[in-house]
């Protein structure tokens, strides 16, 4: 008689003990300590930047959060707070670049889409930012990423700008692009998650 076959495993197990689920996750087993953790560690551009440390995912997003103060002072504390954690997802399925996520399709897309309405419902968040939001998390994303394709990723300025537009007018050096090392960025992280969360439950 054949042996019945076992589902594949889908879920990872965290530092903190929890067990998620990366097909079906509960908004119970999301804990910020784990995906600052994950993404302090999780390097931007598959590695490929210059410095002593990679450029981690964590910098990214406090980068991309500084950017939307920025441009859109006026966005309630619940907005930034979806930019903080626009790629944190990362933390369990790593940061593809996006011609890859585009070879993938579909799938990969539903995975993150889950991951992201998982984590933000964890936080007292809508599931999903408007498209309006959306928009403007996208416009910050791709200002940070010309600045780390331009100072980190050997991309002259008329490539990233083709790629990435123009980062209008704001200035790389208000902004922390030089990498730091994997204990400063998940501590700077926390210390941003915890100071809007707080606001937040106020």
């Amino acid at each position: 008689m054949a042996l019945k076959s076992e589902a594949p495993r889908a879920w990872q197990r965290m530092l903190s003990g929890r067990r998620l689920d990366l097909l079906d996750p509960s908004p119970l087993d999301i804990e910020i300590e784990d995906i600052a953790h994950g993404l302090a560690r999780v390097a931007r551009w598959n590695g490929q930047t210059i410095g002593e440390h990679p450029f981690s995912v964590a910098q990214h997003c406090l980068i991309v959060e500084m950017i939307m103060r920025q441009k859109f002072p006026a966005l309630p504390v619940a907005a930034l707070m979806m930019g903080l954690l626009h790629d944190g997802a990362e933390y369990v399925v790593g940061d593809m670049i996006s011609p890859f996520k585009s070879a993938i399709g579909a799938d990969y897309k539903r995975i993150e889409e889950r991951l992201e309405a998982a984590i933000h419902i964890r936080f007292g968040l809508a599931p999903h930012p408007s498209a309006a939001l959306k928009k403007q998390i996208k416009q910050a994303d791709r200002i940070s990423a010309y600045f780390e394709a331009v100072h980190l990723a050997g991309f002259e300025a008329t490539e990233a700008r083709q790629l990435f537009g123009a980062p209008d007018g704001l200035d790389e050096e208000a902004l922390p692009i030089t990498p730091w090392s994997t204990s400063e960025a998940e501590e700077a992280f926390l210390q941003r998650f915890h100071s809007l969360h707080q606001v937040l439950g106020a």
